[in-house]
């Protein structure tokens, strides 16, 4: 079969890697982290993203998350406190269209998979370089001291690309001016169906949804400040502590309360990163975050990612992996996923900017500006 490196265990490498093997790949991967981490809180599936994932029979039945029946958005201003919005959830034949899932356990379960279809998965164990070659096989310089290489590679290792990295070279993220602290809540929002929750207030928005049946909720504060790190490590309980007696407590409409019951409080920068022009050099490809990373305003990291790894396992042919061909179907990918990437990489980082308004007049006057248009703000553009 055809040897191909994945780089990154993370939410693109693991469905690229089963979808390749479908397809007579042989596909091996390499990640930095260790086999189960526990950093991170949440995704947004999305009908897009989920689509992919059914590809991988049975998959969709195992994610460890729950389907969202409707959408609310809400003022917290204390002079305009009301629903401004809402929306049930769209079924394609009867098909869950937004899921939240626990991240973590998200991570597991695509390991579990991964070893299920006898696909070999090296953990910390990381990509430190990558020895790029015109004719020949690619070889990449891993962290225990060894080499392994392929006829192709492709790097799906995140916003911290060593990938990247080593393509393009060293690229500076640029803080956005936003950042966010999330958290997870057992038992919020008793009573009511599974929601996602937008409210709006003066310089913060707060988002929370459901990742699990038992009502377990994913939340996450927006607001305009210093510049943190960016990380998505869980603060220390001194911290946590101090968060959770702050000024965020007081929070109509329950925010506090669901603030104030959080386990494992992680605050963290939002940041950009330079646009690519391409993607390829090679026999080595970009997908993911790793080639287009976004904020997560409309909640299409993942998905999107999903959308590369299903249009790129479309385009490779197990039986040709020449440079000749590989440049060819590196061109189509880019031809057809840069403009849909930078649309959405450009209407996350707007739908920031408009969620996050300072002032009390500017903050009513986007609360009327939803109000009247009955839809939450961002849309994603259709594929």
């Amino acid at each position: 079969m055809a040897k191909v490196i994945i780089v990154g265990c993370g939410i693109a490498g693991p469905v690229l890697a089963l979808l390749l093997k479908q397809k007579g790949f042989d596909p091996v991967v390499y990640e930095r982290g260790p086999r189960a981490p526990d950093a991170g809180l949440s995704l947004m599936l999305q009908s897009n993203g989920l689509k992919v994932l059914d590809l991988i029979p049975g998959l969709v039945d195992r994610l460890p998350g729950r389907a969202i029946e409707q959408t609310r958005l809400f003022s917290i201003l204390p002079s305009d406190l009301r629903l401004l919005a809402q929306s049930e959830s769209v079924t394609e034949k009867g098909k869950v269209s937004k899921m939240g899932v626990n991240r973590p356990k998200l991570l597991a379960l695509l390991s579990d998979v991964l070893e299920e279809h006898g696909i070999p998965v090296h953990f910390d164990t990381a990509v430190i370089d990558v020895e790029l070659s015109l004719a020949d096989d690619v070889v990449v310089h891993l962290s225990n001291g060894t080499i392994d290489s392929a006829p192709l590679v492709i790097g799906c290792d995140g916003l911290h690309s060593a990938v990247r990295k080593s393509l393009f070279g060293e690229q500076k993220p640029v803080f956005t001016g936003l950042t966010q602290t999330g958290g997870v809540t057992t038992n919020a929002f008793p009573g009511i169906p599974p929601t996602m929750h937008n409210f709006y207030g003066d310089n913060l928005h707060v988002i929370a949804y459901p990742i699990s049946d038992s009502g377990d909720y994913s939340w996450a504060i927006t607001e305009r400040g210093p510049e943190a790190k960016e990380t998505w490590r869980a603060m220390d309980q001194e911290a946590q502590n101090a968060f959770k007696t702050g000024p965020f407590s007081s929070l109509p409409l329950g925010v506090g309360q669901l603030l104030e019951k959080a386990q494992k409080i992680t605050k963290y920068g939002l940041y950009d990163r330079p646009a690519l022009s391409s993607w390829h050099q090679g026999r080595v490809l970009l997908i993911g975050d790793a080639a287009h990373p976004t904020s997560p305003h409309l909640g299409q990291g993942a998905n999107q990612a999903f959308e590369d790894v299903s249009l790129l396992s479309n385009l490779l042919d197990a039986s040709d992996l020449s440079l000749a061909t590989l440049s060819s179907a590196f061109s189509s990918f880019e031809a057809e996923r840069m403009t849909r990437t930078a649309e959405l990489v450009n209407a996350a980082r707007e739908a920031g900017e408009l969620r996050v308004v300072a002032g009390e007049e500017a903050a009513r006057q986007r609360n009327e500006k939803i109000s009247a248009s009955r839809r939450e703000w961002g849309g994603i553009p259709a594929a």
